[in-house]
């Protein structure tokens, strides 16, 4: 990334160029936004479209909720109004916007209040602003409104401020695509007054509001997150303006501020200071750290002091940046004006003026010669007190290998004996060449301290053999005192970068092994919903990766700690852990949701570390390693931070997805709840109505009834107690199979006689109906449980009868085709949606031009688990002219009996 000089024109953001080219073709969105309702936003919204149709403006109202109120129904009268579409829910008629109507008048601009509202069950879409975004994409220009408290981003804040859930919100990037965001605001004073005179809310529910939603200190948080959310949209059109213009920043509307961090003790304070002159100026502010090429890498403790002063920032609420260059001061100015900064707190050089002058330009000053419009803070550094970790860290202790060392001087002995024997051949220089091998063999393969000492042993033993006079420290000349400072120093540096590469190849290899672990763990959890499955395997990967005994404890219903999980070389360690002592320690950790236990300064005495697995500063578990040592090395705490937080993300998922299905099942069996009562109300009702008026009937002795009356009603009471078994009958198939109660039992079936005997069940209900068979004599017989496919062709039988008329046919046919036997129910009758004819074998579910016939919808999934059972399939098809046939087709066993054997 290059500096952006002042002269220099600005490229466009290719991101701003995708959005604008995203909206060509689309409508305008203006929103017209308020702290809390009953500020004026439908009345704002209205007198704005009156202004655009005096303006020639073709103008529709799509939805307006007036609320009673006479000035808004004044504003509304001398628009042009589209009528409400008049939707069914629940045996009452709601109305809801007419989204096709809006889209086939088209006009230039419609009107559309309540941009959260949740549409009336049976609408296009869930939520009107569902609704909008149809009309936006058909060109159509929108005007709506909303509350703050409706902003999704901003849900959980207001819940916060005033202690209410809304369960209705809208979608950030809804908002983000708006052309125009007004703001409607009043006093809340004005706004108290308003709903005392009735002017928000009936009155029965005004003094609720007031004790509740609309206190003043409620309002007043309202109003000031409005308007800072209105702030920040503008902040953005205005950056926009600036790149679609190419114009320089910065732009003093609103004032910005960075602060550069790097790994230095002086970080912390200009993060503090930074803070708090954002705070001052109420201005948004980042945390910049350039990452440079440098001679020699981080230390482990320069890199945690790095970490840690980025966390800080991000904890005082700084906008983070990790940026790479060859040049900070360009990489610092280029985000500047990108980013529209204002102002850039640096800390004062801590070096010299002649070490700066060394090294090239100072930061600072290259920052202030080329900082153009931007303010440079210039802090004087103040050492930040050193952090105390809460876990005991201390760097890995150097081993010492004296065979390394042997090894060295080996090797120099070896040299040593060949030069003795060569020394006439060959002369000084080729003797000291000779000697830099076995010192660059030891730094390579044994780091520094074996090359240090293979180098100065080798100075020592060339200076007493080879440089004259021989067998003597002493020097002739003066010339060799040189040549030994130049080879210990070449031995010096050769040795200290093979230290160094092989430190850094050490930590690349430990940092891929728990990489890769890391990797492999999150690649098996993906799509894993077992909590069980997913805290076993965490427990086996972070042993592997952490070669310590592992253990995941969870929270139970009584929010006790309980063991999930335990991965080590035995299971010893579970024993342990169950231990009181141990189980007092993982509990307050779990409890004050911090590091506790061994390498702590909080009950160090136990034999684990716990660790609390937090997700948004929640506790959700803790995660326990058994440790030996009683401090961590930096490496070991960074591995076990980054595995903590792969499990606290893992259990949080999974726990996630588990009250989701919950949910899910919970809403499911509401439905089949609500669907059950009202089918079995509605089926059992008419019936048992029937059945009580014919025998009031046969019972009042006031009436002398005829023998064919009396016979009617004994006919009605029959009639309406087989209609009565039938329901509970289906019911609790229904529930056998679900619970598995049923089982089917195979014997070998005629299909002929499953006909015959299901027709005679139904002799009663066939009232003189004409059915007409046709059943081959070729058929084969199958192999089923004949009373359970008898109940299938009594079912898809009824089911013509309820929904065909009374002079019509029903068609019962079977035919073989390949291996499968095919029987088939037709009827004349009214037919099914071809949209809904998948549907029709689900529980419950009725086609609409059926729900004026009764039934539960409960016969046809009967059907459908039977003949899967078998191993067969169900379906249904429209007739060519009118009814439907449904057909199930099951598999014809290899060892059938022939046909001629039944």
């Amino acid at each position: 990334m290059g500096f952006l000089s002042i002269n220099e024109p600005q490229r466009r953001n290719p991101d701003l160029l995708l959005k604008k080219a995203s909206k060509e073709g689309r409508g305008k969105l203006t929103i017209f936004l308020g702290a809390a309702a009953g500020v004026g936003k439908t009345f704002a919204m209205l007198e704005n479209a009156h202004e655009r149709q005096a303006e020639g403006m073709n103008v529709l109202i799509g939805w307006v909720e007036t609320h009673g109120r006479r000035e808004t129904e004044e504003l509304v009268a001398g628009l042009p109004r589209l009528a409400p579409k008049l939707l069914e829910y629940r045996s009452k008629q709601l109305t809801e916007m007419d989204l096709d109507a809006i889209i086939a008048q088209h006009p230039e601009l419609v009107l559309v209040d309540e941009l959260a509202h949740t549409n009336v069950a049976g609408s296009c879409y869930v939520r009107r602003f569902q609704d909008v975004e149809e009309i936006l994409n058909a060109g159509i220009n929108v005007y709506t409104t909303l509350n703050i408290q409706h902003v999704e981003s901003l849900n959980d804040i207001v819940e916060q401020i005033t202690g209410i859930k809304v369960r209705e919100t809208v979608p950030d990037s809804i908002i983000e695509q708006a052309d125009q965001v007004q703001l409607i605001d009043i006093p809340p004073e004005d706004l108290i007054k308003r709903l005392k005179e009735g002017k928000v809310y009936v009155p029965g529910q005004v003094e609720r509001a007031l004790r509740n939603f609309f206190r003043p200190g409620n309002i007043n948080a309202l109003r000031e997150m409005a308007l800072r959310f209105t702030a920040h949209r503008v902040d953005q059109q205005l950056n926009e303006y600036m790149h679609d213009h190419a114009i320089e920043g910065p732009w003093p509307a609103a004032e910005r501020i960075m602060v550069c961090v790097s790994a230095s003790p002086f970080s912390a304070h200009l993060i503090r200071v930074a803070r708090r002159l954002a705070q001052a100026m109420k201005a948004e502010w980042y945390a910049v750290h350039i990452a440079t090429p440098r001679s020699t890498p981080l230390t482990e403790k320069e890199r945690e002091r790095l970490a840690r002063n980025l966390h800080l920032a991000e904890d005082l609420g700084g906008k983070v940046r990790s940026l790479s260059g060859h040049d900070p001061a360009e990489e610092l100015l280029t985000m500047a004006h990108a980013e529209n900064i204002t102002h850039i707190v640096i800390g004062k050089p801590q070096q010299n003026r002649v070490w700066e002058w060394l090294r090239g330009e100072a930061l600072v000053d290259k920052l202030i010669r080329k900082s153009g419009g931007i303010h440079i803070h210039i802090v004087r550094g103040k050492k930040d007190q050193e952090y105390a970790p809460r876990v005991k860290t201390a760097v890995n202790p150097p081993q010492i290998f004296w065979s390394h060392y042997a090894g060295g001087l080996a090797m120099m002995g070896a040299v040593t004996f060949l030069s003795w024997f060569l020394h006439r051949e060959l002369e000084l220089v080729n003797i000291a060449m000779l000697y830099l091998l076995p010192v660059l063999v030891s730094a390579t393969r044994w780091g520094r301290g074996p090359s240090y000492a293979t180098a100065i042993a080798t100075v020592v033993v060339f200076d007493f053999l080879f440089v004259p006079p021989r067998l003597s420290f002493t020097v002739s000349d003066i010339r060799y005192l040189w040549s030994f400072i130049i080879f210990l120093l070449v031995a010096f540096v050769a040795g200290g970068k093979a230290e160094r590469l092989r430190h850094e190849a050490r930590f690349a290899q430990r940092r891929e092994k728990s990489t890769w672990s890391l990797y492999e763990f999150s690649r098996e959890v993906a799509a894993q919903v077992d909590l069980d499955a997913v805290i076993n395997g965490l427990a086996q990967r972070a042993y592997q990766a952490l070669d310590w005994a592992v253990v995941v404890l969870l929270p139970n219903q009584y929010d006790k700690l309980e063991i999930k999980a335990f991965a080590g070389p035995d299971g010893s360690g579970r024993t342990v852990v169950s231990e009181p002592s141990e189980c007092a320690v993982a509990m307050w950790a779990y409890e004050h949701g911090e590091v506790a236990g061994r390498a702590t300064e909080t009950l160090p005495a136990a034999q684990y570390l716990y660790l609390p697995l937090k997700v948004h500063g929640r506790v959700i578990g803790i995660f326990g390693m058994h440790m030996v040592e009683k401090k961590l090395t930096t490496e070991q705490w960074r591995l076990i931070d980054a595995w903590t937080s792969m499990a606290a993300i893992a259990v949080e998922r999974i726990q996630l997805a588990q009250k989701a299905s919950q949910a899910v099942l919970m809403t499911e069996s509401e439905r089949l709840r609500t669907a059950l009562f009202n089918s079995i109300s509605h089926e059992i009702r008419t019936p048992l109505a029937t059945i009580i008026g014919s025998i009031d009937a046969l019972l009042d002795r006031t009436i002398e009834l005829p023998r064919t009356g009396q016979y009617e009603l004994m006919a009605n009471i029959k009639d309406g107690a087989i209609r009565m078994e039938r329901v509970v009958n289906n019911l609790l198939d229904t529930a056998r199979w679900e619970s598995g109660a049923i089982q089917v039992k195979k014997d070998w079936c005629d299909i002929g006689d499953i006909v015959g005997a299901s027709l005679h069940r139904l002799k009663d209900s066939l009232d003189g109906r004409k059915v007409r068979t046709d059943i081959p004599e070729s058929i084969p017989m199958i192999k089923g449980d004949c009373v359970l496919l008898e109940q299938v062709l009594v079912n898809l039988v009824d089911n013509a009868l309820k929904y065909s008329g009374e002079n019509s046919i029903i068609d019962v046919s079977a035919l073989k085709e390949e291996e499968k036997v095919i029987v088939s129910v037709a009827d004349r009758g009214i037919g099914i949606p071809d949209k809904e004819l998948s549907n029709i074998f689900q529980k419950f579910y009725r086609a609409d031009n059926a729900k004026a016939k009764s039934g539960t919808g409960l016969g046809l999934s009967i059907c459908k688990e039977i003949v899967e059972a078998h191993g067969g399939v169900i379906w249904a098809i429209n007739r060519p002219n009118g009814g439907v046939r449904i057909s199930f087709s099951l598999p014809v066993e290899a060892d059938k009996k022939p046909a001629d054997s039944k």
